[in-house]
């Protein structure tokens, strides 16, 4: 089993931007709206040699009350449990925040690896910005620009001196047989993909739209390997008006083209 590496940060801190860099493709939709990725989003990566499994998470809003952010909080708590790994992110420009405090707390009761990471460090004045997260106790500290790939290089560094992580054995996921769930929205994608998988493996809820990102889940049945993608609902074209919706729609119709 290859080392999983889980991405967590409250909204809009740059998680699916760092996701990008590091799976070296752009699988997460990034938009400047909170709350855009829900759903764990996973990715095979390789850097300096070595394999690795990559998680994507929704925002944790720890105090907000709507259903889709209360699923994506254990959205987020489901991908700490299964990372060997987690990276912590915050925003150097805006600051410390509540919600960045909540989450350093919980994960300090995580016994595994956390690399506190201070994203929008875009040139050498932001540097400053990252002295306030000191006090949340950290060793060391890894100033990034998610955006422009700075300080990724000095970080993953030292993530991949774990013991966890080991040479690359081959990609699994190339011989597996994917399969694409598609429709128009709320048909019930998601919740057949949890009754096939037999777990709660994406968040289903009444809400029109609550799958944005294609989410690509590996599953073994006998001896044969399976990737099953659950898809953003698709409606014509004439009912499609947002941006986001838009991207989601590219996302799902990109998820049937590579799918058997």
């Amino acid at each position: 089993m290859k080392p999983t590496v889980a991405i967590v940060g409250r909204s809009n801190v740059g998680k699916s931007t760092l996701f990008n860099r590091l799976a070296a493709r752009r699988k997460a939709i990034v938009f400047s709206e909170p709350g855009v990725t829900r759903d764990r989003i996973y990715a095979e990566a390789n850097w300096q040699g070595k394999s690795f499994l990559l998680i994507d998470t929704g925002g944790y809003e720890p105090e907000a009350t709507d259903e889709i952010f209360v699923l994506m909080r254990e959205q987020t708590r489901l991908a700490i449990e299964e990372a060997n790994v987690i990276l912590l992110l915050f925003d150097g420009k805006a600051g410390l925040m509540p919600q960045d405090r909540e989450l350093a707390s919980l994960l300090r009761e995580v016994d595994k690896p956390v690399f506190v990471v201070v994203n929008k460090i875009d040139n050498e004045r932001h540097k400053s910005y990252i002295n306030e997260f000191y006090e949340l106790g950290a060793e060391k500290l890894y100033p990034i620009s998610a955006l422009h790939g700075t300080g990724i290089d000095e970080l993953m560094e030292e993530v991949l001196k774990l013991p966890c992580f080991t040479e690359i054995s081959g990609e699994e996921e190339d011989n597996a047989i994917k399969i694409a769930v598609v429709g128009r929205p709320n048909v019930g994608k998601s919740s057949l993909i949890n009754r096939i998988l037999g777990y709660e493996r994406t968040i289903v809820s009444k809400i029109p739209g609550t799958t944005r990102d294609a989410i690509d889940t590996p599953f073994t049945l006998g001896d044969k390997k399976y990737v099953l993608i659950d898809t953003a609902g698709i409606r014509r074209k004439s009912k499609i008006s947002l941006i986001l919706e838009k991207y989601c729609v590219v996302q799902a119709l990109k998820a049937i083209e590579r799918c058997d």
